[in-house]
């Protein structure tokens, strides 16, 4: 006897909630209905539509605010996994206004890892860059980029709240040609979810990599962490043979 598949109960409010959006061409941070109205339409008791809101809200799909109500949320940025451009130019090159608060700017000893992934001799001085990028107002990422200091002196002078870390580089001839990277999940400690605005425990995007010249010299080592509601990452297939940058 053949089992009939039965959709659960919080997966048909989502489906409901999306097409609602989809059928009446909701614009990003049109207002959707009060929970009690949309309980009265679908027939669905609150908890079960209150499970699919955090759904969509994990997904990016709408947000809540608070003595406010549910809204639709605006399209996440889409970064390319082999686009070595900086992130601030991908921000701009989506009509986003990125804002940025360094963190931490200092030049110290490093863990020798560090040291090793940058060809640099033990006890070596490394340079840290440790910010909070915001787009359009919003906390989207922490991001933390070492390099050897004396490829670039006097960096530590730059204001990189106005700065690029990319244009910089450039500044002393520097320019970033491939890399590799690695892509995982995380969770908010303490600090990042008051930085970022998300619950401790949030899923978070780890990135972590090192970039190279074009002539395979090491640039910088660099890590980040990223609200999985608001960036997402997509991949190019492709049968060519591989290109310089890959992404692992």
């Amino acid at each position: 006897m053949e089992q009939q598949f039965r959709a659960r109960p919080r997966d048909q409010a989502t489906e409901q909630i999306e097409c609602y959006i989809l059928q009446n061409d909701l614009a990003p941070h049109s207002k959707l209905p009060s929970e009690r109205d949309m309980c009265s339409m679908w027939q669905m008791n609150r908890t079960t539509l209150r499970s699919a809101i955090r759904r969509l809200i994990v997904e990016g799909k709408v947000y809540h605010r608070k003595g406010a109500g549910t809204f639709v949320a605006p399209p996440k940025l889409e970064r390319t996994l082999q686009d070595v451009k900086s992130f601030t130019d991908q921000v701009l090159q989506n009509y986003r206004s990125m804002q940025t608060r360094p963190l931490d700017v200092r030049t110290a000893a490093a863990p020798r890892s560090m040291e090793r992934k940058l060809g640099l001799a033990e006890q070596s001085p490394v340079f840290q860059l440790r910010r909070l990028r915001c787009i359009n107002g919003q906390p989207v990422t922490i991001e933390a980029n070492y390099l050897d200091p004396a490829i670039c002196p006097g960096i530590e002078q730059y204001d990189f709240s106005n700065e690029s870390f990319y244009n910089v580089l450039a500044h002393y001839g520097i320019t970033v040609d491939h890399g590799h990277q690695t892509i995982g999940i995380t969770y908010a400690t303490e600090g990042e979810s008051e930085l970022l605005e998300v619950p401790v425990g949030a899923p978070l995007f780890y990135v972590s990599g090192i970039s190279f010249d074009s002539q395979n010299r090491p640039i910088e080592v660099f890590k980040s962490v990223t609200r999985a509601d608001k960036i997402r990452f997509s991949s190019i297939l492709t049968t060519q043979p591989k290109e310089k940058v890959e992404q692992l």
